[in-house]
């Protein structure tokens, strides 16, 4: 496999590992509990999904040939809680990865080194992905974090589980070795 080629299986493993957190994180809380916030300047799960999505369809939205921030994108709205419901959030949340993902697999590797702008500054679509493998994770920690602090001690860890670490290592020593995507394993267990 190409080493670019690799790059862009890799990157869409990436976000899939982080959509699933996101997932498995809010399927953890009471429909309430996802519109809570703290305070007046914190933002609730149903908040940070706005803007992730938001932040998707722009950046993602034809992606090779405009702008990633768009026109059309009102990114303070997107920080003023519009969402009533779980199914809402969630069509919400599924509208943007189903956009990310769309713009990714109509990728080649050949087009990883392809100018595209954000904001007028040109990226590479290699740096325009990284730039949102950095953002995403950053938000869905944000929604993992706080999604653990409203269950207290009703998580379910979706990770490695405190104080589980020698645990899990004893298993992963006890295999051959491997070479593999480390998602591969990962969201098996998420399932």
């Amino acid at each position: 496999m190409e080493n670019s080629n690799t790059y862009l299986q890799s990157s869409k493993r990436l976000f899939l590992y982080y959509k699933t957190l996101g997932e498995k994180a809010m399927e953890q809380l009471e429909e309430e509990q996802l519109f809570f916030a703290a305070n007046e300047d914190t933002n609730s799960i149903a908040v940070i999904v706005q803007h992730l999505s938001g932040n998707m369809l722009s950046r993602w939205t034809d992606f090779l040939t405009s702008d990633g921030e768009k026109e059309w994108r009102n990114r303070d709205s997107e920080f003023e809680l519009n969402l009533k419901t779980r199914e809402e959030l969630l069509k919400v949340w599924e509208k943007g990865w189903n956009c990310l993902f769309k713009a990714l697999d109509d990728l080649t590797e050949a087009q990883l080194s392809q100018i595209v702008y954000i904001r007028n500054e040109g990226h590479t679509v290699l740096d325009a992905i990284n730039r949102q493998l950095a953002h995403y994770p950053y938000h869905i920690g944000q929604m993992v974090f706080y999604a653990k602090m409203l269950k207290k001690t009703e998580w379910t860890s979706l990770s490695i589980p405190k104080n589980k670490s020698n645990d899990y290592n004893a298993d992963k020593f006890s295999k051959e070795k491997s070479t593999k995507h480390f998602t591969d394993d990962e969201l098996n267990k998420l399932k």
